[in-house]
């Protein structure tokens, strides 16, 4: 039994390359202090609900990784409860790489990047594909959202981290781009209006 929520990803292996590198005893002094958390907390629900995208990493019986991005609206990835998130799966290219490893092997990883603030969060646990749940598909679609639903998508959460900004790049969404450049192209027309006002004042 695991002594510690990090320890699902400080395993003895792990422990032992840190003790070797320095920084075993940095992180002792985490686990004491307060280590990992499992549930979900408001901190990560508002971080979770402002995500276009994340990245979900499986493997196979043979322990095989493969990596998926998801994207969607804000949101699409939601907060079933303060140990389960969920989306919905639509249909794509139809290779079922996830949905195959997800049936012989259920442990699953998220990655949330917010590159704007250059923030991530690192969430580990287990994931289940359900494809008889009509209420539950029809509560994680979107409004207005493209494509048709398949499957839910759900996430046990055992573990869940927010790593250093280092090394992140800073990054905006197109709509975020738009509006700021809108923000300040409205600022420029208001500025040649005043000093067409102020020329034509002089100008008599």
């Amino acid at each position: 039994m695991a002594e510690h929520v990090s320890d699902i990803a400080f395993t003895p292996a792990v422990k032992t390359a840190q003790e070797s590198r320095g920084s075993r005893a940095t992180y002792a002094r985490m686990e004491e202090r307060g280590d990992w958390r499992n549930r979900v907390t408001g901190e990560l629900a508002a971080f979770v609900a402002q995500r276009d995208s994340f990245y979900l990493a499986t493997s196979n019986a043979a322990g095989q990784p493969y990596i998926q991005h998801r994207g969607g609206p804000k949101g699409f990835l939601k907060v079933l409860d303060d140990r389960h998130l969920a989306f919905a799966d639509f249909k794509g290219n139809r290779q079922y790489i996830t949905v195959g490893n997800l049936s012989e092997n259920d442990r699953a990883f998220i990655f949330l990047m917010d590159y704007a603030n250059r923030q991530r969060i690192k969430i580990w646990g287990r994931a289940r594909i359900v494809e008889d749940d009509p209420d539950l598909l029809a509560g994680l679609v979107e409004p207005g959202a493209k494509g048709r639903p398949e499957r839910a998508v759900v996430f046990a959460i055992d573990a869940w981290d927010i790593n250093c900004p280092q090394h992140i790049p800073r990054r905006y969404a197109e709509e975020d781009v738009a509006a700021a450049l809108a923000k300040q192209q409205a600022r420029i027309d208001a500025l040649e209006a005043e000093l067409a006002a102020l020329r034509g004042v002089d100008a008599v």
